[in-house]
This record gives structure tokens, sequence and C-alpha cells, in this order.
């Protein structure tokens, strides 16, 4: 007696009741992301009259985009900042994740929980934080000053673009911490004794071993910090000063105080051309790794 047809149909239906529960968020979510873009782009290419959705069609925004050096010195700015934050922000993560991978022990879970502490606060919270401690009148400058190190307080540490790197790469750690946390997590623990048994010394082992099978994870670390900080622009609104504004500002200044729509739209396109040249180039560098590996 053959229970094939019957199975078939019940693979059948569960195939169709999972299409079928996929429908409502996949087009909600798809329709989303289309008709925002699809809007964005739309907008860029409209000249702007003072309407919310300007008139006529022109490449004007975009010219003025590559003619003003404003704008590229701007947009360079911020590609320098972000890759500083991203930098940072992973070369201090890694040792985190590795000692949760590793060494955390039974207490791996209390320090995973702490990590993702800072989700439960506010974004603005953290900021403010920030900018009580680097202020003139702050807590650094009160104990460089209380201990003798300075004989004044300082103007150096606010509003400067170092306040933005430390600020953002602050903010930004705990999400470059777990994805490498989960590619190390993952790592086979004999490949460790296979390391050892072949006579590699423990720089060895991480160089050859532990850094190149974690590569996935620190390049998805890079991407979830580089994009959201390069168009960051609450951090420069407030902790950095005139020489830290960034690409997301002046697009904030579009669409809010300028009233200039299109010109906003536009910006906002070749931020999101810089950043899939960056994604771009980040999936080039991950499968290279893969056909060296």
């Amino acid at each position: 007696m053959s229970f094939a047809p019957s199975s078939q149909k019940t693979g059948l239906r569960e195939a169709l009741f999972r299409a079928f529960m996929m429908v409502p968020g996949g087009v909600l979510g798809c329709g989303l992301i289309v008709f925002s873009l699809g809007l964005l782009v739309f907008l860029a290419l409209r000249h702007n009259d003072g309407s919310l959705l300007g008139v006529g069609i022109t490449l004007q925004n975009f010219v003025t985009l590559l003619q003003d050096p404003l704008y590229a010195r701007v947009a360079g700015r911020s590609l320098v900042i972000a890759g500083l934050v991203t930098a940072a922000t992973v070369v201090t993560a890694y040792p985190v994740a590795y000692f949760l991978a590793f060494h955390a022990g039974r207490y791996r879970a209390i320090l995973l929980f702490l990590v993702t502490l800072p989700f439960w606060t506010s974004y603005l919270l953290r900021v403010f934080a920030w900018k009580i401690v680097l202020a003139y009148n702050g807590v650094l400058n009160s104990f460089l000053t209380g201990t003798g190190l300075l004989a004044s307080p300082s103007l150096a540490f606010l509003n400067t673009p170092a306040a933005v790197v430390v600020t953002l790469a602050h903010a930004y750690a705990p999400f470059a911490i777990l994805p490498i946390f989960t590619a190390l997590e993952s790592m086979p623990r004999s490949l460790f004794e296979a390391a050892a048994d072949l006579g590699a010394r423990p720089f060895t082992t991480f160089r050859r071993v532990v850094l190149p099978y974690s590569i996935k994870g620190v390049l998805a670390a890079v991407t979830v910090v580089f994009i959201p900080t390069v168009g960051d622009y609450v951090t420069p609104a407030l902790v950095g000063g005139p020489n830290s504004i960034m690409i997301g500002s002046l697009i904030q200044v579009q669409f809010g105080r300028a009233n200039d729509w299109p010109f906003g739209a536009a910006l906002s396109v070749a931020v999101m051309v810089l950043i899939a040249l960056v994604i771009g180039l980040l999936r080039k560098a991950d499968r290279q790794g893969e056909k060296t590996a």
C-alpha cells in the first residue's frame, strides 16, 4: 500500500499555504520599496517650483551636483568619516566578538545581553550623552582639568569630526559585534586542534584560520555600519561643527528649510549610488576571498 500521492498532496498544500502567507508581506514590502525608490528618482528629475512634486523633467539637479565642488567635498568628507567610523567600530568590535565566541563560557548570555542593551535606549539619548561628555564644561574636560592634565577646559573635543567618529562608532558598535560573533561562533573548534597539531602558533592560527573564516561576518559588519553612517545627519548636527557637515545634513536641509525636494531627492539618489558602489566592491572582495580560500 503506497502513501506517495497523499504525501505529495500534503506537500503541495503546505507549499501553497506558505506561498499564500508570504504574498501580503512580499507585496507590501516590495510595493513600498519600489514605490518609494521610484518616487525618489521621479522627484530627482523634476524642476523645483515650490510645489511638493515640482514640474517638468530635467537633469539640472544632477548637473548642479557634478558642477558645484561643495557637494563633492561634502560627499568626500562623508565617505571619509563613515570609513573611519566603520574601521574604528570593526577593529574594536572584533576582540569583543572573539571573546564572546571562544572565551565567555557561561557568562556569554549575560554579556550578549549587555552588548544589545544600547538598543533599549534612544539613539538621540546616546548622542546627547556624548555631547555632555565632550562639552567645554563636560565630563572629559572636568576630569582632565581636575587631574591637572589640562590647565583649562579645551574646545578640541566637541564640534569636531573626531567627536562625530567617536559618537557614531559607539552608537553602531553592537551592529558590528553581532555579525562577527555569529560568524566566529559557527566556526568548528576542531580547526583549532588541527592548527595546533600542525604546529601553528596562536597568532598564525588567528591569521590563517580564524580571520579568513570570519571574513563574511566582518564584511557584514562593515556593510551594516557604513551604510547608515554615510547618510547620518543627527550626530554631525549635535556633536559636529562646520567641518563635520555630512551629505545627510545637506539632504535634510533641502527637504526642510530650503524646501527643494527635487534637489534633495537628487542628493539622495547620488548617495544611494555611492553606497551601491561600496557594496559592489565589498561583494567583489568577498568573492575574491572565497576563490583564494
